[in-house]
């Protein structure tokens, strides 16, 4: 059994209050990196390893341009979401529970990144797999 990990934008915040009071660029808006309904997939076997190179190319859905979307075929994920998803993504390629008894199905978790002005949410699954190809959801989503 193989593993991989499919990550998805589920939803984008904006705090506009937060941005005026803090941020040098008041007019900062939302998060410029990803757009909801992105879907990225790791892999990390013989010829891809998608991890240690931050998810870059792992894009496979967008409505964006995918050379402007953070984990498309030109940039790596933003820092601040591969802070916080990265251990997530990691635990899913090796096998592992994600988040067992805190989420429903243990294969899957809900994370965002740590701009407290504009975060982006993401669900993290683990995928199992044979050699064959056919893959078999982890999540009962």
């Amino acid at each position: 059994m193989k593993h991989k990990v499919k990550v998805t934008v589920i939803d984008k915040k904006l705090y506009p209050e937060l941005q005026k009071k803090y941020c040098s660029n008041p007019e900062a808006g939302a998060c410029p990196c990803y757009n909801v309904g992105d879907e990225f997939v790791f892999y990390r076997d013989g010829e891809r390893d998608d991890f240690w190179h931050m998810g870059i190319n792992t894009l496979t859905k967008t409505e964006g341009d995918p050379d402007a979307v953070a984990g498309g075929p030109k940039m790596p994920f933003c820092s601040e979401a591969w802070d916080a998803i990265s251990r997530y993504i990691y635990a899913g390629i090796e096998g592992s529970s994600i988040m067992r008894s805190w989420m429903k199905d243990e294969n899957t978790m809900i994370a965002c990144c740590s701009d407290g002005t504009r975060p982006v949410i993401f669900r993290i699954e683990r995928i199992d797999y044979t050699d064959e190809g056919s893959a078999e959801e982890g999540s009962t989503q």
